[in-house]
């Protein structure tokens, strides 16, 4: 059955960076999304191969209702059932995982996959993903982005890997959807000190550069 994600996308464009937390314990994710909220970012992604994934998807989104709160890194069915399982909102796979994504598609779960190829992109659009994750796209620049769009013009995509405050208003300004940002976004410095204020600083920082719009 289909979902209606109205609510989703419109969280997802007012703010579209899809933040990655990777390796942490629930009470920090908890802490994370709190922050996360307050800035005004709207969507984070836990990644399936963190301690104990499905009690911080199901957590934080009990306690942080304004999120979207997604799974990442889920590369096999048995990963797409953990996290659908524990109320995963959308799925970000690291490869072309084709059974995910036609999964998610006929359940009307928004999916963003892996992809790194222009053939590996147009395969994952055509299976139906409404947007594409570049990665890692630090390695391929903006430049890329521009090039693959010329002529997949109609292909949604969302580099990941290598984003940061740098960069991100230029590969938004390239054409990008939205950006995928984990490290560079997730201070580990910050985290580990347990200054939430000043991550929640940065995030807001963040939150600015991605209201970036190209005029003209």
């Amino acid at each position: 059955m289909s979902t209606d994600n109205t609510i989703f996308w419109k969280r997802f464009h007012a703010a579209p960076v899809v933040g990655i937390a990777r390796g942490y314990a629930t009470d920090t994710v908890l802490r994370i999304g709190e922050a996360y909220a307050a800035a005004g970012l709207t969507t984070l992604e836990i990644t399936i191969n963190s301690p104990d994934p499905t009690a911080s998807i199901a957590r934080l989104r009990e306690q942080q209702p304004t999120l979207n709160v997604g799974a990442g890194t889920v590369c096999t069915e048995a990963d797409l059932d953990r996290a659908l399982d524990a109320g995963a909102m959308f799925i970000v796979t690291p490869v072309l995982a084709e059974a995910v994504i036609s999964r998610c598609v006929a359940a009307g779960v928004p999916v963003f996959p892996g992809a790194y190829t222009p053939t590996e992109i147009y395969r994952a659009w055509t299976l139906g993903a409404p947007a594409v994750k570049v990665f890692p796209a630090g390695q391929l620049g903006v430049q890329y982005l521009k090039d693959v769009l010329g002529p997949l013009n109609e292909v949604k995509l969302l580099p990941t890997g290598g984003v940061d405050l740098g960069n991100i208003q230029s590969f938004l300004a390239a054409g990008a959807v939205g950006v995928g940002m984990g490290s560079s976004l997730l201070d580990k410095a910050l985290i580990a000190a347990g200054d939430f204020r000043g991550l929640e600083a940065h995030f807001s920082s963040v939150r600015a550069k991605s209201a970036y719009t190209l005029v003209g």
